[in-house]
């Protein structure tokens, strides 16, 4: 399995990067509110896709990096960010 988080401004971003990803065939795409390290104002949370990718058996492989190479340039394409190790706290 294969967890990533990618990060937007905006609600709207971000739900037009999951539906996307859901079009593209990735099946655990949800969008969620995410709290930024060392931010209490609700109104600095952020929105994020989160993609879990089940059929990804080797996290180190070519498939995993594939991945996250594609993951990275969608959330820079839409002026957002991609972390690589999620820890998602849905708010």
């Amino acid at each position: 399995m294969s967890e990533h988080l990618l990060v937007f401004p905006e609600r709207d971003t971000a739900d037009e990067v999951a539906a996307e990803l859901s079009e593209e065939g990735f099946t655990g795409v949800r969008v969620v509110r995410e709290a930024l390290a060392g931010e209490d104002d609700s109104e600095a949370h952020e929105w994020a896709v989160h993609v879990v990718e089940e059929m990804v058996a080797d996290e180190s492989g070519p498939v995993e990096g594939g991945l996250r190479d594609r993951f990275q340039a969608l959330a820079e394409e839409h002026g957002g960010w991609y972390d690589p190790e999620p820890t998602p706290r849905v708010l």
